[in-house]
C-alpha cells in the first residue's frame, strides 16, 4: 500500500534498514573491497588517481540568460520587441562575444551567447549582466532576467520508476524520495526527474453557475486570496511572557479549500466555493507523460560533473537499484541506459587494442632487432607511460575515450627513437668499441636527429591543442597524451636506454652460458633473430638496394611515377571515387524518434500516431531477432520509452532553446541491446531507416525524424535563412523545404519555424464601446475563462502549487462557449461576446528566432545513407539552390550551420596553424642540419604521403573527413622523423669522405632497418584499432587510418623518393655553381656538410 507521499507502509522497517545499510555501504569499505575495485592501468594502481569519464568535457564557454512573463500573457512578437531586441542591442561591442542567438516564445525569451575561448568567461559574464541591467524598460510584470553560464554535464545513468496499477501521483512522490536518496550518495549531485507535469489545484466553473449566483472570476479570486491566508498580527507582551498574534487559515489541498465562503448576506445565506465549482488536486493540463514498455513511468537522469567519477557513481546507483528492487514487489527501478557500461566497453576496447598493439610492436622488435636490444627498447614503453601518468593529472587529463586513443597512437612512435639509438649503439659495438664507448658515441651521433625528430612530432601534435571548434577540444587530449609521453620517452631514450645497453649482455661477447631455461629461451629467440636478420638483409640487398639504384639512375621516370600516383589520387577525390564529408556518423545503441504535428493537434491523435511508430519498431526488432539472433533468448529492443509532450532530441540544457512541446509533440527512445553484445550486422542506422520506411508518410506532419546515430558537430545539412523581411523569409523557407525534399539522399527534413497554433482573433464592434467595454477588460474576462486566472500560489512540500480558476473542460472545448460567454460591463450587465465582437481564425507564431540580431529560420536534414557525402550535398546546395533563392528574395542572407560550420571553424584555424607548424618544423630541421635545402625536401614528402591516406579510407569504407585531417596533421611530425635519420646519415657519410653517390646509396642501405622498423612499429600500434569492427571505434578510425597508411607509404617515400629529390637538388646546385663560377664542381662539394667543412678550413 502506498500513501500520499509515496512511502511504502508494508515493510517500512525493512526499508529503513535497507537505507541504513546502503548508507554504510557507500562510506565504510574494507581494504579488501578497495583492492577488488581498484583500477589497474599499465601497472599503476590508480583508483581515483585519474577521473574516468566518457569523453573529456569541452571547455566551451557559452552564456545563457532567459526571462519569463507568465501573467499577463505576452506574444512572441512582444517578447521580441520588448526584451530580445533591447538586450541584443546592448550586447553589441562586448569583447569576446562570437555570436548571439535568441528565441522569443509566448511568455519566454532566451538568448545564448557563444564566446571566444581566449577571453575570460567571468569578465564576459560580468559585461553581459551589466548590458542586461542597462535596459531602460521591460514589459510590465516581467520576472527577473537570469544571467548564468552553461555548465556542461554528461549523463551517467538514466533509469525509470514504474509500478503495476500505481497512479502517476504516487510514482512522482516515490521518485522524489529516490531523488533524495540519490543526492545522499557520495559523488552524486546532479539528479533530474521528468515524466510528469506540475501539480495544481483547479477550480472549474460553468457559465451557468456564474450567472446563477451572479459571480465574476474576480470576485472568486478575491475571496480565496482574502480567506486562504497565514498572517501575523503583531504580539502581546504581558508581565510574564510574550504572545504572537497569528491567523492560520491556510489550506493546501482541494478538499480543504472547498468551504471557503465567497459571499454571505445579512440573512445568513452563504455561497461556498464548492457551490459554484468543482475543486480538485491534479496535474496541470500540460501533456507531459512518459511510458516504458507501455507502463506509466517517471524518468530519473543522473549526470556527472567535473569532480565526479562516472564509474564509481554508476556502481553506487546500480547497487541502489538492485537493493530497491529486492524489497519492492509492485515497484521497479529499470536502468534504461547505463553510460558507465559504454565507458567500460570503450575502455576495455582501447586497452585490448592497445595491448595487441604493444604485442605486435614487441614481436616486430624481437624479429628484426637483437632480442636483448629489443627488450631494452620495449622497456621504454612502461617507463614512458608511467611518467606520463605522473604528470597527466596536472593537465586535467582524465581516463576517457580520447586519452586512451592517444596512448594507442603513441605506442608505435615511442619505440622509434629507441630503435634508432639502440641500432646505432650496436653498430658502433660491432666496429670494435667498448660497450660504454659504443653507448656514448652511438647516442651522440644520432642525438641531433632524434631530438629534432621528437620536436617536430611535438609541434605537429601541439597544433591539435589550438585548433578551433569542438573538434580541437575533443581531440586536444589525444595531443596532450602524445606530447607528455614523447617528452618522457626522449629522456628515457637519451639517458636511461644507453645506460642499460652499456651494461647489457647485448654488448658483451658471447661466453659459454649455463644451459637453463633462460639460456634455452634466448637461444630460441636468437634463432628467430637470425631469420629476421636474414629477411631484413634480403629485403635490403635484394629488394631495396636494386630498387634504389634503378630509381637514382632513372630518377625522372621514377619521380614521374610518384607524381602520377598523387595525381590519380587527387582526381579520384574530386571525381567522387574517394568520398569526402564533414564528419562520420557516430552509431548509437539508442534510436530516437521525434514527432511534431501542427500546433494545437489533440494529444490523443498525437499519441495514436507515435504508438503506431512504436508498434512498427517492435515488429522490426522481432524480424531482426529472427534473422540475426536465432537461439538467443535476449531481446534486441530492451526498452522503448515513449514521451508525450517532449521531444527525444530535447537535449537543450537551457529552458527556452529546447523543442516546443505540447499536445502536438511526442517521441520514442528505443534502447537496443548494446553493440558489444549484439551481432555486428545489426546497425542502429539501418533499423532507423526501416522504421522510417515502415511508417511511411504521415499526413500533416511537421517533423518526423528517426535517428540511429549521433551527428558530430550537428546536422549534416543545416541552413539558416536570415532576413528582416518576414514575408520573404517565410517564402524562402517553403521554397527551400520543397527543393530539399526533392533530393533523394536527404531525409528528416525540418525547420525550427513550425506552423503556429490556430488563433481566434477577436475584434470588438461598436456595441462593445457603447457598453463601456475595452479590449483590456474583455480579454481579461475571456482569458480567465479559457486560460484561467491564478488565484494563489503557495509551497506544498517541494512543489509550488498554483490555484487556477477557469471554465470546466467541456466549456473550454467548444468555440460556441466562447461565442456565448457573458462579458460583464462596467454597469454590471452581462452581454454575450458574439453581440459585442466578431472573430477570425488564423495561425500565429510559435517562436521567433534571431541569429546575430537578424530574424532566422533554420532548415535541417539528415542523410538517408550515412555513407553519402554531406559536404558534396552542402556544396551542391550552395551552388545550385541558394543563388536561386537569393535572386528570388533580395533581402535574404544565408548561413550554413551544423557540421559545415563546425568543420569550417577547424579548417579555417588549420589554415593558420598548419603553415606555422610547417615553418617551425622547417626552422628546427634547418637549424640542426645548418641548411635549408634539406628541410624543404623533407616537407615535399608530405603531399605525396596523402596518396595512401586517401586510398586507405576507401579501403576501409570511410570518407575523408575533418578527423582524417587531424591524422594528417599528426602524420607530418612522424613523417619527417625517418627522413631526418636518413639525411643525418647521408651528411655523416659525406663528412667521412665518401662520394656523393656512395653517401646517398649507403645512407639508405645503412638506415634501412631503422626506418623500416620505426614505420612498421607505428603501423603495428595502430593496426588493431583500424581493424576493429565495433562501432565504439568508428569515430577514431579516420585519424588512425591517416597516420598508419601515411606512415606506411612514407617509408617508401623516405627510402626512394627522398634520395631522388636529394639527387635532383644536387644536380641543380652543381649546374648553378658551374654557371656562376665557370667551373664544374664535384657533386659532394656543393652539399651543406662539405661546404661547412671548407668554410671552417678557411
Amino acid at each position: 500500500m502506498i500513501d500520499r507521499t509515496g512511502v511504502i507502509f508494508k515493510g517500512r522497517e525493512n526499508l529503513n534498514q535497507w537505507k541504513s545499510d546502503h548508507a554504510i555501504e557507500t562510506k565504510d569499505r574494507t581494504l579488501d573491497d578497495a583492492i577488488k575495485d581498484a583500477d589497474v592501468f599499465l601497472g599503476l594502481s590508480a583508483k581515483g588517481a585519474l577521473t574516468k569519464e566518457m569523453v573529456k568535457k569541452m571547455a566551451k564557454n557559452p552564456i545563457i540568460f532567459a526571462c519569463a512573463n507568465p501573467d499577463p500573457e505576452i506574444t512572441p512578437e512582444e517578447i521580441e520587441e520588448g526584451v530580445i531586441y533591447k538586450i541584443e542591442d546592448n550586447l553589441k561591442g562586448i569583447p569576446g562575444i562570437v555570436r548571439v542567438t535568441s528565441t522569443s516564445r509566448e511568455d519566454t525569451g532566451s538568448i545564448i551567447i557563444e564566446t571566444d575561448e581566449d577571453f575570460d568567461i567571468e569578465a564576459i559574464l560580468f559585461d553581459v549582466k551589466n548590458a542586461v541591467d542597462k535596459v531602460s524598460s521591460y514589459p510590465a510584470d516581467l520576472e527577473p532576467v537570469v544571467v548564468t553560464k552553461i555548465q556542461e554535464q554528461q549523463p551517467t545513468m538514466i533509469f525509470s520508476v514504474s509500478g503495476k496499477d500505481i497512479d502517476l501521483k504516487s510514482l512522482k512522490n516515490i521518485s522524489k524520495n529516490i531523488e533524495k536518496d540519490m543526492r545522499n550518495i557520495d559523488g552524486i549531485s546532479q539528479v533530474s526527474v521528468s515524466g510528469f507535469p506540475d501539480e495544481e489545484i483547479e477550480i472549474s466553473l460553468s457559465e451557468k453557475d456564474l450567472i446563477k449566483y451572479n459571480l465574476s472570476f474576480e470576485e472568486i479570486v478575491l475571496a480565496i486570496s482574502n480567506s486562504n491566508i497565514l498572517a501575523t498580527g503583531g504580539n502581546i507582551k504581558t508581565s510574564k511572557e510574550e504572545f504572537l498574534i497569528r491567523a492560520n487559515n491556510k489550506k493546501y489541498y482541494s478538499n480543504e479549500i472547498q468551504n471557503i465562503i465567497i459571499r454571505a448576506d445579512n440573512n445568513g445565506k452563504k455561497i461556498k466555493l464548492s457551490d459554484v465549482g468543482v475543486i480538485k488536486d491534479q496535474f496541470s493540463e500540460t501533456p507531459l507523460r512518459s511510458y516504458v514498455n507501455n507502463n506509466k513511468a517517471v524518468i530519473l537522469t543522473i549526470t556527472s560533473t567535473n569532480n565526479e567519477d562516472m564509474m564509481n557513481s554508476a556502481k553506487k546507483i546500480n547497487k541502489y537499484i538492485e537493493d530497491f528492487n529486492k524489497i519492492n514487489n509492485d515497484l521497479k527501478l529499470t536502468a534504461l541506459k547505463d553510460y558507465s557500461i559504454v565507458l567500460r566497453q570503450r575502455t576495455n576496447l582501447l586497452l585490448e587494442n592497445g595491448g595487441i598493439g604493444i604485442i605486435l610492436v614487441l614481436i616486430f622488435l624481437s624479429i628484426f632487432l637483437n632480442i636483448r636490444l629489443a627488450f631494452w627498447v620495449a622497456f621504454g614503453l612502461p617507463i614512458s607511460f608511467l611518467g606520463m601518468l605522473i604528470f597527466a593529472g596536472n593537465f586535467d587529463i582524465t581516463i576517457n575515450l580520447m586519452s586512451l586513443f592517444g596512448m594507442i597512437v603513441v605506442i608505435g612512435i615511442l619505440v622509434d627513437d629507441g630503435i634508432v639509438i639502440a641500432e646505432n649503439i650496436f653498430r658502433h659495438y660491432e666496429q670494435g668499441k667498448t660497450p660504454e664507448q659504443s653507448a656514448v658515441d652511438g647516442t651522440l651521433e644520432v642525438m641531433p636527429a632524434i631530438v629534432s625528430a621528437i620536436l617536430t612530432t611535438l609541434i605537429a601534435f601541439s597544433t591539435l591543442l589550438v585548433l578551433a571548434g569542438d573538434i580541437g577540444n575533443f581531440f586536444g587530449e589525444v595531443a596532450m597524451i602524445v606530447i607528455l609521453t614523447l617528452i618522457v620517452s626522449l629522456v628515457e631514450a637519451l639517458i636511461i636506454l644507453p645506460s642499460h645497453l652499456a651494461h647489457s649482455k647485448a654488448l658483451q661477447k658471447k661466453n659459454k652460458l649455463q644451459e637453463n631455461l633462460v639460456y634455452k629461451f634466448f637461444t630460441y629467440m636468437r634463432s628467430i633473430n637470425n631469420k629476421g636478420f636474414e629477411l631484413m638483409r634480403w629485403l635490403r640487398d635484394k629488394i631495396y638496394s636494386p630498387t634504389l639504384k634503378f630509381a637514382l639512375k632513372n630518377r625522372f621516370m621514377s619521380f614521374a611515377g610518384f607524381i602520377a600516383a598523387l595525381m590519380l589520387t587527387i582526381s579520384s577525390v574530386f571525381g567522387g571515387v574517394i568520398g569526402v564529408t564533414f564528419f562520420p556518423l557516430i552509431a548509437s545503441d539508442i534510436i530516437t524518434v521525434d514527432l511534431k504535428m501542427p500546433m494545437g493537434t489533440n494529444v490523443k491523435y498525437t499519441d495514436s500516431i507515435i504508438s503506431v511508430v512504436e508498434n512498427h519498431a517492435r515488429e522490426i526488432g522481432k524480424e531482426y531477432e529472427e534473422k540475426y539472433m536465432q537461439n538467443d533468448d535476449r531481446n534486441l529492443i530492451e526498452y522503448i520509452q515513449k514521451n508525450i509532450g517532449n521531444s527525444a532530441d530535447n537535449v537543450a540544457i537551457v529552458k527556452g532553446f529546447e523543442d516546443v512541446g505540447g499536445s502536438s509533440t511526442a517521441s520514442l527512445e528505443i534502447y537496443l541491446l548494446d553493440s558489444e553484445n549484439r551481432p555486428q550486422e545489426i546497425k542502429a542506422p539501418d533499423l532507423a531507416n526501416l522504421i522510417r520506411e515502415r511508417t511511411g508518410e504521415i499526413i500533416g506532419v511537421e517533423k518526423f525524424i528517426v535517428d540511429g546515430g549521433a551527428n558530430f558537430g550537428g546536422s549534416p545539412v543545416a541552413i539558416s535563412l536570415l532576413s528582416q523581411d518576414i514575408k520573404e523569409l517565410k517564402s524562402a523557407k517553403y521554397d527551400l523545404l520543397s527543393l530539399l525534399n526533392k533530393n533523394p539522399k536527404l531525409t528528416d527534413i525540418s525547420s525550427n519555424d513550425p506552423e503556429g497554433i490556430k488563433e481566434i482573433d477577436i475584434k470588438l464592434n461598436e456595441n462593445a464601446y457603447s457598453s463601456g467595454l475595452t479590449y483590456a477588460n474583455v480579454m481579461k474576462q475571456v482569458r480567465a475563462a479559457f486560460f484561467g486566472v491564478e488565484a494563489q500560489r503557495f509551497q506544498r512540500g517541494e512543489d509550488e502549487i498554483k490555484v487556477w480558476i477557469r471554465f470546466d473542460q467541456k466549456s473550454r472545448s467548444l468555440i460556441k462557449s466562447l461565442e456565448e460567454i457573458r462579458i460583464i460591463t462596467p454597469n454590471k450587465k452581462r452581454i454575450p461576446l458574439n453581440e459585442i465582437a466578431d472573430y477570425s481564425i488564423n495561425r500565429g507564431e510559435v517562436s521567433i528566432n534571431h541569429l546575430d540580431g537578424s530574424r532566422e529560420i533554420q532548415v535541417n536534414a539528415n542523410l538517408l545513407d550515412p555513407s553519402d557525402s554531406a559536404s558534396d550535398i552542402v556544396f551542391s546546395i550552395q551552388e545550385n539552390i541558394i543563388p536561386v533563392l537569393k535572386e528570388r528574395y533580395p533581402s535574404l542572407k544565408v548561413s550554413f550551420e551544423g557540421q559545415y560550420r563546425e568543420a569550417n571553424k577547424t579548417i579555417e584555424s588549420a589554415k593558420i596553424i598548419f603553415p606555422l607548424a610547417l615553418f617551425l618544423i622547417f626552422i628546427i630541421i634547418g637549424f640542426v642540419f645548418r641548411t635549408y635545402s634539406q628541410p624543404i625536401l623533407l616537407l615535399l614528402l608530405i603531399p605525396f604521403s596523402l596518396t595512401t591516406v586517401a586510398w586507405g579510407h576507401l579501403l576501409h569504407g570511410f570518407p575523408i573527413n575533418v578527423i582524417s585531417l587531424l591524422g594528417i596533421i599528426a602524420l607530418i611530425g612522424i613523417l619527417v622523423n625517418d627522413g631526418l635519420v636518413l639525411i643525418s646519415k647521408f651528411n655523416s657519410n659525406l663528412r667521412e669522405g665518401m662520394s656523393f653517390d656512395d653517401s646517398i646509396f649507403l645512407a639508405g642501405k645503412e638506415r634501412f632497418r631503422a626506418i623500416f622498423l620505426t614505420s612498421i612499429t607505428t603501423m603495428a600500434g595502430l593496426a588493431p584499432i583500424i581493424l576493429e569492427k565495433s562501432f565504439q571505434a568508428q569515430l577514431l578510425k579516420p585519424m588512425a587510418i591517416s597516420i598508419a597508411y601515411g606512415i606506411g607509404y612514407a617509408t617508401f617515400l623516405t627510402l626512394i623518393l627522398l634520395p631522388i629529390l636529394i639527387s635532383f637538388t644536387n644536380s641543380l646546385k652543381v649546374n648553378f655553381t658551374w654557371l656562376y663560377s665557370g667551373t664544374k664542381p664535384n657533386k659532394r662539394d656543393v652539399e651543406a656538410p662539405i661546404v661547412e667543412q671548407l668554410r671552417q678550413k678557411r
